[in-house]
């Protein structure tokens, strides 16, 4: 599992579509909001969490029709499913990697992106901890619907409007927290929830995308 993960993140490097496509969408996505809104401070610090997490959900989802498309191509997908290596063990060693080359330096990103929108004092702990919470959930059920769709002609939209849905919850607790913690409200309701629905997501959905991937595979 160790071989596999460190071949996905050499992948990763190698191709350049991880964290450096997915960086450079989160700076143009929060460079682009005060064009939008305005240049008001108070604006903009009211708004930079929910900014932050929409930002970071957009740009992990722009890496997710990479996530088996490769692995799909070049035939190692096949082999990977016929692998003593248990599929779902698989499954969730590539969700790890994306997390890793996308998910991780989108949380270290944002402290910095977050002074940009004028993020209060109180946020920037707030936004960090939110994000480290909850980005592994999109990575995860990112990895269930790249199984879905494997395979398919223009995959990518595809994937993309199967797996919104499914960022909803993360996005209104993740955003929550941030939002809570930079007022200086509580945040153990939000954080909960968060961190609920991560860890649910990781016991439950490599079994899930397990299942459609040997179904796709046939």
């Amino acid at each position: 599992m160790i071989a596999l993960l460190m071949r996905d993140l050499r992948l990763a490097l190698r191709a350049g579509g991880g964290f450096g496509l997915g960086l450079a969408f989160f700076l143009i996505v929060t460079v682009m909001v005060p064009f939008s809104v305005g240049p008001e401070a108070e604006t903009l610090a009211k708004i930079a969490p929910g900014v932050l997490w929409l930002g970071a959900l957009l740009a992990c989802l722009l890496s997710l029709d990479r996530l088996l498309a490769l692995d799909w191509e070049d035939g190692s997908l096949d082999l990977l499913a016929t692998a003593p290596l248990p599929l779902e063990g698989v499954l969730s060693i590539k969700a790890l990697a994306h997390w890793l080359t996308t998910g991780l330096p989108l949380v270290l990103a944002a402290p910095v992106l977050g002074v940009l929108l004028g993020l209060p004092a109180g946020g920037y702990l707030w936004i960090t901890l939110s994000l480290l919470l909850g980005t592994p959930a999109l990575s995860v059920v990112g990895t269930f619907g790249a199984a879905l769709t494997v395979g398919l002609k223009r995959g990518g939209l595809l994937l993309s409007l199967l797996v919104m849905p499914l960022y909803v919850p993360t996005l209104i607790f993740g955003a929550e927290v941030a939002r809570r913690g930079a007022a200086g409200l509580a945040v153990e309701t939000p954080m909960l929830m968060l961190g609920g629905i991560t860890l649910g997501t990781i016991a439950l959905l490599p079994f899930a995308s397990a299942a459609v991937l040997r179904v796709n595979l046939r």
